[in-house]
């Protein structure tokens, strides 16, 4: 049975999976300019903190769009899919936010887009909560 998604669940989550690969793919290439960077980006510590996050993103992505991929053609596996892949972007921007939080740094620039994954998800992971399975 296909399980319909909230409407604007699919675009947020489009937008954030590619968001994470896009992300990665400038990260990886150093194609942003060292002042947009997070602060000490050339302390090898942080440069190791900051691709900690890469598994964990990537696998937000690949789960979320094959949700959404399943979802187009009304598979079964969706629900699961998409509680995984929401539930693991929440905890990446809680876990940004915990580290920057630890290190007293307060940069909009990083806290925004992190404060997004954090709380985006939660009022979708609440509706399939409540929805039966």
């Amino acid at each position: 049975m296909k399980t319909p998604l909230p409407r604007f669940l699919t675009p947020l989550m489009a937008l954030t999976d590619v968001g994470f690969v896009v992300y990665w793919v400038v990260t990886g290439l150093h194609l942003l300019p060292a002042e947009w960077l997070y602060r000490d980006s050339t302390n090898p510590l942080m440069v190791d903190w900051n691709w900690s996050f890469l598994s964990l993103d990537l696998l937000v992505s690949l789960t979320g769009l094959c949700a959404l991929g399943l979802a187009r053609r009304g598979h079964h596996a969706v629900r699961p899919l998409v509680t995984i892949s929401l539930t693991l972007t929440s905890a990446s921007g809680l876990m940004a936010l915990s580290f920057w939080v630890l290190r007293r740094d307060f940069d909009l620039a990083w806290w925004l887009p992190n404060g997004f994954l954090l709380v985006y998800p939660l009022p979708f992971l609440a509706w399939l909560l409540r929805r039966p399975a």
